[in-house]
C-alpha cells in the first residue's frame, strides 16, 4: 500500500512547459550543484545544459519527456509519482530520493530536484536532502531552505512526514513504530471500505510459527494462553497528560498519583496481527476477543482511541495489559516456549 513503486526512468509522458508556479520560470541553485525548480526548468534543454545539470528528479504527477532526441542525452533521471496532497505519501520514497541526490553529487553531476511548481513536493525532497546530510532538524533545514526560496511552501501533510523522518533518524525504518503507526494511517486513507487490506499490514501470528522468545516478548491470553503477540508489534507513544485529558468526561474527580507523575498506560497499542484480520475488515471499530477462547482482549478503532495516559492513538489496536500475561526468555533456561 505504502510502499507503492515509481519507475527510476522518466520515459513516457510528457511535461508541457505551461506551469503557472512562480518558482517555475527558473532553476534555484541550494547549494552548489543542487537545483530547485518546477515544470518549466525541463522543459527547455538548453536551461539544464546551461547549469550543468545532468541528473533530475522528478516528483510529480506527469513524468517528463527525457527520450532519445530531446535533447538531454546522458541525463540520469528518477521519477517519484505524486500529487501535491497532504495525503500523498512522500515519507516511503524519501531514501530513495536522498540516496539518488547523494549519488549523483558524488559522481560530479549536478542534480535538480523538481516538482510541477517548485514549491511543495521538490521543497519535501531537498528538505529531507539538506536533514539528512546536515544533520539538521526540520524546522532548521526548512527554515534554510526558505531563504534560498521564500516562495517555498510544502503542504501540511509533507511537513508531519519530516516530522516523521527526524523522528526515525532521518532514515525510514520500516520496523519502527513510527513507521508502522503512519502506515497504518494511511490504510484508511486508501482502502476507505477496508476491504482488501494488504497482507503485509498484519504481523505474523505468533501461534502460527514455532520461534520461541528470540525474537523477543511473547503476550499470552490469560485465559486460555492462546499466544496473541509480541513485544515487536507493540507501538510505543509518548504519555500524554493523563487523568487531565479526560476530565471533560468525568462526574467525579480522578485520583492522580501523588507525585504529580504521568499516568501509566493501562493497555497495549499493537499493530494488527494475522488472527484479527476477519473481524477488522469491513468494519470501522469493535472489540477484539481471544481468537480461541473468546475472552474480550480490547478493542480496535480506525479513526483512533484514547490511551489512559490521555493520548490519542490512530488508528487503534488496544490490549488490556490485564487480560495478557508477557512470557520472556530466561537467561538459564533458553527458549523453551512450544506453540500454543
Amino acid at each position: 500500500a505504502v510502499e507503492a513503486q515509481g519507475g527510476s526512468r522518466g520515459r513516457e509522458h510528457r511535461v508541457g512547459g505551461r506551469s503557472r508556479g512562480c518558482s517555475a520560470r527558473q532553476m534555484l541553485e541550494v547549494r552548489p550543484g543542487l537545483f530547485l525548480g518546477g515544470a518549466a526548468a525541463v522543459a527547455e534543454p538548453d536551461r539544464l545544459r546551461e547549469a550543468g545539470v545532468t541528473a533530475v528528479l522528478t516528483v510529480d504527477s506527469e513524468e517528463p519527456d527525457f527520450s532519445p532526441g530531446a535533447g538531454v542525452e546522458g541525463l540520469r533521471s528518477l521519477f517519484v509519482p505524486a500529487l501535491d496532497r497532504p495525503e500523498t505519501d512522500l515519507l516511503s520514497h524519501l531514501d530513495r530520493c536522498v540516496a539518488f541526490i547523494e549519488q549523483a553529487r558524488a559522481e560530479g553531476r549536478a542534480v535538480l530536484v523538481r516538482c510541477h511548481a517548485g514549491v511543495s513536493r521538490s521543497v519535501t525532497v531537498i528538505t529531507a536532502f539538506m536533514m539528512k546530510t546536515d544533520q539538521l532538524t526540520f524546522e532548521k533545514a526548512y527554515e534554510n531552505l526558505k531563504t534560498v526560496q521564500p516562495e517555498a511552501k510544502m503542504n501540511e501533510g509533507f511537513e508531519w512526514q519530516l516530522k516523521l523522518y527526524q523522528a526515525m533518524g532521518c532514515e525510514v525504518d520500516t520496523s519502527s513504530a513510527v513507521y508502522k503507526q503512519y502506515r497504518l494511517q494511511k490504510v484508511t486513507e486508501k482502502y476507505p471500505e477496508l476491504q482488501n487490506l494488504p497482507q503485509e499490514l498484519f504481523a505474523v501470528d505468533p501461534s502460527a510459527i514455532s520461534q520461541g522468545l528470540k525474537d523477543g516478548g511473547l503476550y499470552k491470553c490469560r485465559k486460555c494462553r492462546r499466544s496473541l503477540f509480541r513485544s515487536s508489534s507493540i507501538l510505543d507513544h509518548n504519555e500524554g497528560s493523563g487523568p487531565v485529558a479526560f476530565a471533560h468526561k468525568r462526574m467525579t474527580p480522578s485520583p492522580v498519583l501523588s507525585n504529580g507523575s504521568q499516568a501509566q498506560c493501562t493497555s497495549y497499542f499493537i499493530e494488527p496481527v494475522q488472527w484479527m484480520e476477519s473481524t477488522l475488515l469491513g468494519v470501522m471499530d469493535g472489540q477484539l476477543l481471544c481468537p480461541k477462547c473468546n475472552a474480550k482482549l480490547g478493542s480496535f478503532n480506525w479513526y483512533g482511541e484514547q490511551c489512559s495516559c490521555g493520548r490519542w492513538i490512530t488508528p487503534a489496536f488496544q490490549i488490556h495489559k490485564n487480560r495478557v500475561d508477557e512470557m520472556k526468555m530466561l537467561p538459564v533456561l533458553g527458549s523453551q516456549t512450544r506453540k500454543i
